[in-house]
C-alpha cells in the first residue's frame, strides 16, 4: 500500500464525455471533470458557483409564451441597447433590465407585431443602427426602428423600391397583333401594341376561380387571345387584370393566371389588351429577328415602357394585326419573395448591401441589395454597385439556414458551408461575385451561428456537435473544427444559442447552448438533459475550451446575449400551474428567479423591509425558498399570499428566491506512475485540500467546510474566505477515488484548484 498525492491545478477542460473516462493518457484528462454542474470554468483554470438569475417578467399567457418565445438584441450605440422578447404578436423591449411601458403612448408594455408564434421559433434577424430587420419564410420582412426615445418605435412590413424577380414558370406565347419598339439604341424605350381589331370587350357569361367565359360575339379562333391580358371594368370583380393563358373558340373561355381574387359572373364588364399590370417583369422577344425588352411600366392598354435587355433590330412593327407568331411575350418572372412562394430565411449586412439568404421556394439563392441602398434589388445594367442575385448549385440540397458577416460573407446551408471569397479585398460585385465551398457539415436551422474569437460558431444539423467554422492559413480556406468534441454529451437537441464576449482580462467568452427535452442519451442524467444550458468558457488563444452545464429549478427555453447581459425564459411550474419567466443572470445572486431587497432598490427588486415580512414574491407563490440576510442563509420558507416571514430582519440586503445546486466532480484519480496506472486498484482518497478564493460555503465527498471563525456573533454574516482549506481524514475506499465539491447553501464559491492525498492498495 502507497500513499501518493495529487494536485489538480485547473479545470480548463470542462466536464469531459463519460465516453472518455479511460483516455488517461489525454493532457485534457487530468484538466477535465466528471461532473461540473451549475458551475463557471474560469479560464485562469478554476471554476466558480454559476450567477444567480435575477426575476424580472411572468410573460402574459396572451403572448402564448408556451407556442414560442426569442430574445434578439438590438444595440443602438455604444452606449444604448436593447433586448427584445418576442411572443406571439408582441414585443416586449428591455433597456438595462428594465421593462418599457407606455410604449407609442398605447397604454400598453409592448410593442405590437405581425410577429406570430408559428414564426418565432425560426425567426433571423440582422441590424444596422435604429433598425432591426426581421425575416423568416412565413413572414414578409418586417422592420422595427427605434424613434425619438425608449419607447417610441415603429414596426411596419418593409416596402422595396425593387423586388427581386424570379422565372418560376416560364412560358412564352405568340398573340396576335403587331408590336413596335421605339428605338434600337436607347436603354429605356417603350413598346407600342396594335390590337388586331378594336379593343375587344362585352359583358362576361360567367366565370370560375381560373376562368372567365367572354360574351357569344367574341372570336371564334383559339389562338386569338392567349398572351393578352383581360380586365375587368366594371361590377363583379371589377379591378382585377390576368394574363389569358388558353382560349376556347367555341366555348368563348378563356383561362387565366393567376386565379381571380374575386370571381366574375354574368354581370361582370371587361375587355382584352396588350398591356395590364401583370406584364410588368415580363419580357418580350422579337421571334423573327432579334432583341429582348423587359417590361418596367404600362402606359396604357396599348403602351409600355420597357428596358432594352438585346437591342431590336429597327424601329419597324413586328408582326401584322392579323397574324401571330413574329414576336412572343415570355412570361412566368414573378416577385422572388411573396405570399404564394415565400420570403427570406436569413439576412445580414456585408460591405454596405443587405443580403437574404434562402427562401421557401429558392432555398439555395442569395440576393444582395444596390451599394448603400438597401431596399433595392434592381440589376440594372449589371454596374458594380447594383443588385447581386446568384444561386448555389451543388450536388445536393443546400438550403441556406443562416449568414455572418465576418473576414467573408459565409453562408451555412443545410449540408455545407460556403462563402464569397473576395480577392485582394477588393468588394462583392455582380461582375465577380462567387460562392465557394468551404466544408460539408451542415448546419441547424434555427440556431443562430455566433462570432467567436477567431470564426463562427455554429451547431451541426444534426444538432450534436458545436463546431468552429474559421479561416485557416495553412489550407488557405474555411475548415469546420469540432470544438465540443470531449463534451458532445452536453449537447442534447439544441434549441437557441447566444454568446456573451469576455468583458475583461478575466473572463473567457461564453457560448450558451439552450437544450431540449431527449432521452436518446444516456450519458447524461434524464434530469440534466431536459432544459439545461450547456455553458462552454472559451479562451482559444490559450486552449481553452472549458463546458459545463446549467440547470433550474424547471427548463430554460431562450437565451439572448445583450452586451454582458444574459437574458433568458424559463419554464416553471409555480403554485401547480406552469409559468414562463423571464430572468436574466446577475452575478451579485446567488439563487434563481429572485428578488433583492435593499436601499434604493429599482424595480422589481425592492426596498429592504423594516419589518420580517418580505412581500412582492407573487410570482414564487407556494415554492419553497431560500432566504439570504445580510450573508446568513436562513431556514427555507414558503410563499404565501405572495411573502414570507423571515427570521430577522436584515440590515443592509435580502436576497429570496429558488435554490440551485452547484456541484463539482473530479475524474478518477490517476497518478500516471512510471509503474503503470492504477485503474484496477482500490483507491481512498485520505485528505484533500481545495484552494479557495473569496468562498463562503463548500463540502468537499459530504464533509461540510467552517467557513466561520470563532468566537461565532449571533447574526453575523459568512465572510468570505480566500486560502487554503484541509479536509482529513476522509474515509471509503473504491475503484475510482474522485472528489465531489458541492456548494450546499446559496452563497458564493470560487475554487482554484485541489491538492489532495490518496492510499492506493490492491
Amino acid at each position: 500500500m502507497s500513499r501518493l498525492a495529487q494536485i489538480q491545478t485547473s479545470f480548463t477542460s470542462g466536464e469531459m464525455d463519460p465516453l472518455l473516462r479511460a483516455r488517461v493518457d489525454l493532457t485534457q484528462y487530468y484538466q477535465g471533470l466528471d461532473k461540473a454542474q451549475n458551475v463557471v470554468i474560469q479560464p485562469q483554470g478554476g471554476f466558480t458557483r454559476r450567477p444567480g438569475l435575477r426575476w424580472l417578467l411572468d410573460i402574459p399567457s396572451a403572448g402564448a409564451p408556451q407556442s414560442g418565445c426569442r430574445l434578439v438584441p438590438f444595440e443602438v450605440s455604444t452606449t444604448q441597447s436593447f433586448m427584445f422578447l418576442f411572443v406571439h404578436n408582441r414585443a416586449y423591449i428591455y433597456a438595462d433590465q428594465v421593462l418599457m411601458t407606455n410604449i407609442n403612448g398605447s397604454g400598453n408594455d409592448y410593442l405590437a407585431t405581425s410577429i406570430g408564434s408559428t414564426v418565432i421559433p425560426t425567426m433571423y434577424w440582422t441590424q444596422s443602427i435604429d433598425t432591426l430587420i426581421v425575416v423568416d419564410e412565413d413572414l414578409a420582412p418586417v422592420k422595427i426602428v427605434r424613434g425619438a426615445n425608449n419607447t417610441t418605435w415603429t414596426i411596419s412590413t418593409i416596402t422595396f423600391d425593387d423586388t427581386p424577380r424570379h422565372a418560376f414558370d416560364v412560358v412564352k406565347y405568340t398573340p396576335y397583333g403587331a408590336m413596335t419598339p421605339s428605338s434600337t439604341t436607347a436603354d429605356n424605350i417603350t413598346l407600342t401594341y396594335t390590337h388586331l381589331d378594336a379593343t375587344p370587350n362585352g359583358t362576361a357569361q360567367a366565370g370560375a376561380n381560373g376562368t372567365i367565359t367572354l360574351s357569344s360575339a367574341m372570336s371564334s379562333s383559339n389562338e386569338r387571345f392567349p398572351g393578352l391580358f383581360v380586365q375587368l371594368t366594371g361590377n363583379t370583380g371589377s379591378g382585377q387584370s390576368r394574363l389569358i393563358t388558353a382560349y376556347n373558340g367555341t366555348t368563348k373561355v378563356a383561362s387565366i393566371t393567376p386565379d381571380w381574387d374575386t370571381n366574375p359572373d354574368s354581370t361582370t364588364l371587361y375587355k382584352i389588351t396588350g398591356f395590364a399590370s401583370p406584364a410588368i417583369g415580363q419580357f418580350v422577344n422579337d421571334v423573327e429577328g432579334f432583341g429582348r425588352a423587359r417590361i418596367v411600366k404600362i402606359t396604357s392598354d396599348t403602351v409600355a415602357e420597357a428596358v432594352n435587355e438585346v437591342p431590336f433590330g429597327d424601329t419597324s412593327a413586328i408582326g401584322t394585326t392579323s397574324t401571330s407568331g413574329a414576336w412572343e411575350l415570355e412570361t412566368g418572372y414573378e416577385d422572388a419573395w411573396s405570399s404564394t412562394r415565400g420570403y427570406p430565411r436569413s439576412v445580414t449586412f456585408h460591405e454596405s448591401r443587405l443580403w437574404f439568404g434562402g427562401s421557401k421556394s429558392l432555398p439555395n439563392s442569395l440576393w444582395a441589395s444596390r451599394v448603400n441602398d438597401f431596399f433595392s434589388f434592381e440589376i440594372g445594367d449589371l454596374l458594380a454597385d447594383d443588385a447581386i442575385i446568384v444561386t448555389q448549385n451543388t450536388d445536393q440540397a443546400n438550403s441556406i439556414v443562416a449568414m455572418r458577416s465576418g473576414r467573408d460573407l459565409q453562408v451555412f446551408t443545410t449540408g455545407a458551408e460556403f462563402f464569397v471569397p473576395q480577392a485582394d479585398l477588393d468588394p462583392i460585385t455582380p461582375s465577380n461575385i462567387a460562392v465557394k465551398s468551404a466544408t460539408r457539415r451542415g448546419a441547424k436551422a434555427g440556431i443562430r451561428p455566433q462570432a467567436s474569437e477567431s470564426g463562427t460558431l455554429f451547431i451541426q444539423r444534426e444538432g450534436k456537435a458545436l463546431r468552429e467554422f474559421a479561416f485557416s492559413d495553412v489550407e488557405l480556406s474555411y475548415v469546420s473544427e469540432n470544438i465540443s468534441l470531449l463534451s458532445s454529451h452536453l449537447i442534447v437537441q439544441p434549441l437557441d444559442m447566444a454568446l456573451r464576449s469576455a468583458t475583461d482580462t478575466t473572463e473567457g467568452d461564453m457560448l450558451l447552448i439552450v437544450n431540449g427535452t431527449s432521452t436518446a442519451d444516456t450519458r447524461l442524467s434524464a434530469a440534466a438533459q431536459s432544459g439545461t444550458i450547456a455553458a462552454f468558457v472559451l479562451l482559444q488563444s490559450q486552449n481553452v475550451v472549458a463546458p459545463s452545464y446549467f440547470q433550474t429549478d424547471g427548463s430554460f427555453l431562450n437565451v439572448g446575449v445583450d452586451v454582458e447581459d444574459i437574458y433568458v425564459v424559463v419554464k416553471r411550474t409555480i403554485n401547480s400551474a406552469t409559468k414562463y419567466y423571464l430572468e436574466v443572470f446577475d452575478n451579485d445572486r446567488t439563487t434563481d428567479s429572485s428578488l433583492q431587497y435593499f436601499s434604493g432598490a429599482a424595480a422589481p427588486d425592492q426596498s429592504l423591509p423594516g419589518s420580517t415580512t418580505a412581500s412582492s414574491l407573487s410570482h414564487l407563490e407556494a415554492a419553497t425558498v431560500k432566504v439570504i440576510v445580510d450573508d446568513v442563509v436562513q431556514t427555507d420558507k414558503t410563499v404565501a399570499s405572495g411573502a414570507v416571514t423571515l427570521d430577522a430582519a436584515g440590515s443592509s440586503y435580502l436576497e429570496i428566491g429558488l435554490d440551485y445546486t452547484a456541484e463539482v466532480k473530479t475524474l478518477p484519480f490517476e497518478p500516471k506512475l512510471a509503474s503503470g496506472n492504477v485503474q484496477g486498484q482500490r483507491r481512498r482518497i485520505v485528505e484533500a485540500s481545495p484552494i479557495c478564493d473569496s468562498t463562503q460555503n463548500l463540502s468537499v465527498n459530504g464533509y461540510e467546510i467552517p467557513f466561520r471563525t470563532l468566537p461565532l456573533t449571533l447574526g453575523e454574516g459568512v465572510t468570505a474566505f480566500t486560502g487554503t482549506k484541509r479536509i482529513a481524514p476522509l474515509l471509503g475506499y473504491s475503484r475510482d477515488a474522485q472528489l465531489t465539491m458541492t456548494m450546499t447553501q446559496p452563497l458564493f464559491c470560487t475554487v482554484l484548484g485541489v491538492e489532495y492525498k490518496v492510499s492506493v492498495g490492491q
